[in-house]
């Protein structure tokens, strides 16, 4: 090794040094033990695939997982086709009537929104279920289909060990004042603006 490349080792190991402490005192901080409340919204593509991530982890423990789908639900999903298919250990709900924008049924909605509110109110309440998901339940709350009161009493209220995951655009002050961890997602450019149409196993 010559002089230049050992003082670039030294000057690296140094910085992994720093880092590794500070990553070992932030470790060592998190002594709470407890299921978690996370948002992620912002209007860039990927939140309810995050969410869906952590599905996979989570049934890779093994861990009762709860899903539930508000606006989706007359197109077919691969996520939806993968887990109704090979997943025995997730409960998956979707509202079922499509985009709300389609349909143009404000009391229709409502009454599908409450339906599938049910539902996931039952999964709020079980401590059986490791992680739930509720995705685009922001939708729900911007367009007033749901009570924000009812819906942030039950996650406020959820079992100790559980974690939620809240995902979709919008949705108040008052999902982000409950998540512990609130992530946006921030739309950069997108392929559907450049006239791409929505690719099958990516896009849905």
């Amino acid at each position: 090794m010559s002089e230049e490349q050992d003082k670039k080792q030294q000057s690296h190991q140094k910085k992994m040094e720093k880092l590794k402490d500070n990553v070992d005192a932030s470790i060592a901080a998190a002594s709470t033990e407890r299921g978690v409340g996370i948002l992620l919204t912002g209007n860039g593509k990927g939140k309810s695939s995050s969410a869906f991530g952590m599905v996979m982890r989570a049934l890779g423990y093994e861990y009762k997982v709860g899903v539930v789908q508000f606006i989706k639900g007359e197109q077919l999903s691969g996520e939806e086709l993968y887990v109704r298919d090979k997943c025995p250990e997730v409960t998956f709900h979707q509202m079922g009537t499509g985009f709300t924008w389609d349909t143009q049924d404000r009391s229709g909605d409502i009454a599908a929104a409450k339906e599938s509110w049910a539902v996931a109110e039952k999964m709020l309440a079980d401590k059986s279920y490791h992680l739930v998901i509720l995705d685009e339940l922001t939708y729900m709350l911007s367009f007033k289909y749901l009570d924000e009161d009812v819906v942030l009493n039950a996650l406020r209220n959820h079992p100790t060990n559980q974690s939620v995951v809240v995902t979709g655009r919008g949705g108040g002050s008052g999902l982000a004042d409950w998540a512990d961890t609130v992530s946006e997602i921030k739309e950069i450019k997108h392929a559907y603006n450049s006239g791409v149409m929505a690719r099958k196993g990516v896009d849905f």
